[in-house]
């Protein structure tokens, strides 16, 4: 696929504070993570968040230059940089504080942007989930969506209020990803395969749910059966991150496979086979493996898988 993708998001500083009192900052943010996930697969990859003019926004900034990422102009602003405080006590438990805002102004699309993809906070946290949404639709005459929910109730609000927001996304995508625990806030009980089904119906042309260490289920518009995947994880270090690398490798195969990026794409894609979707998610599965058997947020090149 020629062409440029863009990733519109939250990009913050995770602080870490142990039960001793010490902290230590790290970049974080689940569309900058797939971000940097694709540069590292050699996509050309533009990305547009909300960051301040401080020090924390320029090493944010300058994290995803360092991966290959061009940060739009439009991503900085007079708003100090968003921040996860993560308190930790003697046994580890983690409880969060958040100070958040996503006040993303409207985007001029980069020429040559063929692919957008969107989730987590920035999708729906507003006021700027209304340009985000403005986004898609501009790109949508032109290129595919991607979409990974990446629920976050104790910032997002009320999950019914959520659950519509995020029907209206998937309406609008040609793709979504979302995490077993995603489904369970969502739709309590309801079986993953109806959920799935339930979102081909609102209009997405595949849909891929990941299931931890059970590996991931996947669905085509074109085929009521669901195909499953085994994780490729040989070890374990943490899971940080992971969902985001398995996002990135998925899209890069789907792009690689000329399922993304454009009308006839799209349409491609509404076509396609399970068959015709499993070398992307065996680049997803690939890519995640890699990252849970490193410490953190870790993206692989391409030589690594």
């Amino acid at each position: 696929m020629t062409g440029r993708l863009l990733v519109v998001g939250e990009a913050l500083v995770d602080i870490v504070r142990d039960s001793n009192g010490e902290q230590s900052e790290h970049v974080g943010g689940s569309p900058a993570n797939v971000a940097v996930g694709l540069a590292r697969l050699d996509h050309h990859v533009d990305f547009a968040c909300c960051l301040g003019r401080d020090e924390r926004g320029e090493r944010i900034a300058a994290h995803l230059r360092r991966h290959g990422v061009t940060v739009l102009p439009e991503s900085f602003g007079d708003r100090s940089t968003s921040t996860a405080m993560a308190s930790l006590d003697s046994d580890g438990a983690a409880t969060y504080e958040f100070d958040l805002h996503w006040d993303l102004p409207l985007l001029t699309l980069p020429a040559g942007t063929v692919h957008l993809h969107t989730g987590s906070i920035g999708a729906v946290l507003q006021p700027g989930a209304h340009h985000v949404g403005q986004a898609i639709r501009a790109l949508r005459e032109t290129g595919t969506v991607s979409y990974d929910p990446n629920i976050r109730p104790g910032i997002m609000g009320s999950l019914d209020v959520v659950r519509a927001q995020v029907e209206e996304l998937v309406g609008l995508s040609d793709v979504v990803k979302a995490s077993e625990d995603d489904l369970a806030l969502l739709y309590a009980d309801e079986p993953v395969e109806q959920v799935m089904a339930r979102w081909v119906g609102l209009g997405a042309a595949f849909t891929v749910v990941t299931l931890g260490a059970d590996g991931v289920v996947f669905r085509v518009a074109g085929d009521e059966t669901t195909g499953r995947a085994p994780t490729r994880a040989e070890r374990v270090v943490d899971t940080v991150g992971a969902g985001d690398s398995f996002m990135a490798g998925l899209l890069s195969g789907l792009a690689v496979a000329g399922l993304l990026g454009g009308p006839a794409a799209r349409a491609a894609l509404r076509q396609a086979t399970l068959e015709d979707v499993e070398p992307a998610v065996a680049r997803g599965l690939s890519t995640s493996g890699v990252t849970v058997g490193r410490a953190g947020a870790y993206a692989p090149s391409l030589d690594e898988l």
